[in-house]
């Protein structure tokens, strides 16, 4: 079944949320609990997968299942389908500070591969299942661990990942080096693997770890330029209460000073 045909706008810039417009008896699929708001029209329906042809039958729904479970999603999707007679709009938000990436999968071959959690919503028709890295190396130090999420199909889909997006095309021979958590989704015909950084002193002081992402095109990349995981431990490090110490701000009084200035509560 083709994907449905659906117009979006996206809002805001750090904290975005795409707005979806449908016509009659169209459909979006999105994660659960990434709903913002919708038209009255809309009807909400929970499916067990992701609702795409091929969770046809009970097989078809626990296999669907099974997949989204190994990427870290939950077992359940819902669909929203405009029963109106006429345009209605439902918006998505994105789950913490960072970019929604509009994908025309019709664009780039039927498929793109992402990092898991990173799939919010797309046009009904279109399917998510799993990518495993078959090479041993890439599994383990490439950042994304084995498992990878696939969407497939002919229409649009909507990812989400921290920071400011880069996107790069690749031609043919042309590669692209990357810090392995900064990687958020690649189209099919890009190889994928690591590479020693090279040097003692880089692996240990430089900071990027032992491993970089090695993308070799052609095809297109797109890459985020801060972690949600990588924000959480650095706010984590500064919160006082979790044992951290405050950034940019003080007192040359030390804890005297933090008694004295009135804020007190973290």
């Amino acid at each position: 079944m083709p994907a449905h045909e659906i117009d979006y706008r996206l809002h805001g810039e750090e904290m975005q949320a795409v707005e979806i417009e449908l016509d009659p008896q169209e459909s979006v699929i999105a994660e659960a609990g990434s709903l913002m708001m919708m038209d009255s029209h809309i009807r909400m329906e929970t499916v067990f997968g992701d609702g795409s042809p091929q969770d046809r039958g009970i097989f078809g729904k626990l296999v669907s299942a099974g997949k989204r479970l190994l990427t870290g999603e939950g077992l359940f999707m819902t669909v929203y389908t405009n029963e109106g007679s006429g345009k209605a709009r439902a918006w998505f938000a994105s789950p913490y500070p960072g970019k929604i990436i509009p994908i025309d999968l019709a664009s780039l071959g039927g498929s793109i591969i992402c990092q898991k959690d990173a799939f919010l919503c797309a046009a009904r028709g279109i399917s998510i299942s799993i990518a495993f890295q078959k090479k041993l190396g890439t599994g383990l130090f490439g950042g994304e661990g084995f498992i990878m999420e696939k969407i497939q199909g002919d229409g649009m889909a909507f990812v989400h990942s921290g920071g400011t997006i880069i996107e790069k095309e690749l031609q043919a021979g042309e590669s692209l080096k990357v810090d392995t958590g900064c990687l958020v989704a690649f189209t099919g015909a890009v190889n994928y693997d690591v590479e020693y950084i090279g040097g003692l002193k880089n692996a240990i002081f430089g900071g990027e770890g032992f491993f970089l992402a090695r993308l070799q095109g052609p095809g297109k990349v797109y890459i985020q330029s801060l972690p949600f995981s990588r924000l959480a431990d650095r706010i984590i490090a500064s919160a006082p209460k979790m044992g951290g110490k405050r950034r940019e701000e003080g007192s040359v009084l030390g804890g005297l000073g933090d008694l004295l200035d009135g804020d007190n509560r973290y």
